[in-house]
């Protein structure tokens, strides 16, 4: 498709829904401010949660957000995430936490099978820690059904037992956009106020409201290997293997995460408007296209989940 017909396609597709969306994502980060008392925003620096905190900013207002923001850092994240993190944080005079799973493992309560292992899935330990220091009540997290099968099957207000845990099968209705926001003792909820975003909404959301993204979002060259199906990025963390040969193509990352499970895919779309056009054709979902560590089972997310994962 050239660029003439993609500029036709994309002017012709309607965005007019982006607002109702975004008005029920500013109702449910106001209705957490309003229900609980020592709330958090999950933040990554990764393109859910800035759209989310797009959407804290035009609820709230700029240097008003009345939560703090909470990253759970692996230590192998992309440093071009972290960087705009920080900055992003400091843009909108808003609090950063930052707990770390390499400080779960000098305590203890993380313990690596091996040194290579992906620190990914331990970031349920460090999230449950900081939550406990904390004592937050709710988490505001950037996840969306579309994702993958266990996030569709959660609700927007999910309730977490006081081990942190998620029972698919003890949820809470929630008809009428009424949430019932009561807790015992140690429990939290994790809130997803774009739950019902796809990753076409979220990619038109930027486009329209020009928010800025780490680069790694963009097409760029770099590096990369073939495994299982995907493109691995090369890396000190990540070599290649023997008997694997190193190619550079040009690519973006639909995801980003730990360094070690998130893969890019190739791509020559270098704006958003670009990826919209690219996101209309794509026929594996985000996770499905980029994640190594969702290949293991279908159920590999249910199971992280119900141990307190995001």
């Amino acid at each position: 498709m050239n660029v003439r017909v993609d500029s036709q396609v994309l002017n012709q597709l309607s965005n007019r829904h982006l607002d109702a969306l975004e008005e029920e994502t500013i109702f449910i980060l106001r209705e957490v401010a309003a229900a609980f008392e020592r709330p958090a925003l999950l933040f990554s620096g990764g393109k859910d949660s800035l759209v989310m905190l797009k959407c804290a900013e035009k609820a709230f207002g700029a240097g008003r957000i009345p939560y703090p923001l909470l990253m759970i850092d692996t230590g192998h994240n992309f440093p071009e995430v972290t960087d705009f993190r920080d900055f992003r944080a400091k843009e909108l005079g808003a609090e950063l936490i930052v707990r770390s799973v390499e400080d779960s493992m000098a305590r203890g309560t993380v313990r690596l099978a091996h040194p290579g292992e992906s620190r990914n899935v331990h970031q349920s330990v460090t999230l449950l820690e900081a939550i406990e220091e904390f004592r937050f009540d709710a988490l505001i997290g950037g996840a969306r059904r579309d994702e993958e099968k266990a996030r569709a099957k959660e609700r927007i207000f999910s309730h977490r037992d006081s081990f942190g845990q998620w029972q698919p099968k003890a949820q809470r209705p929630e008809l009428w956009t009424l949430f019932n926001t009561r807790l015992a003792p140690g429990e939290h909820f994790r809130v997803f106020p774009i739950s019902n975003w796809t990753e076409l909404d979220v990619w038109q959301y930027i486009e329209r409201e020009q928010i800025a993204l780490p680069s790694l979002y963009y097409a760029h060259p770099r590096e990369v290997v073939e495994r299982r199906g995907l493109l691995v990025p090369v890396t000190p963390l990540t070599p290649p293997k023997d008997g694997e040969a190193v190619q550079t193509r040009t690519v973006r990352f639909r995801t980003v995460g730990d360094i070690t499970c998130t893969c890019p895919v190739e791509s020559p779309a270098a704006t958003a408007g670009e990826i919209v056009i690219e996101t209309l054709a794509a026929e594996v979902s985000e996770r499905g296209a980029t994640r190594m560590d969702d290949k293991t089972s279908d159920a590999s997310m249910e199971k992280r989940k119900k141990d307190g994962y995001f």
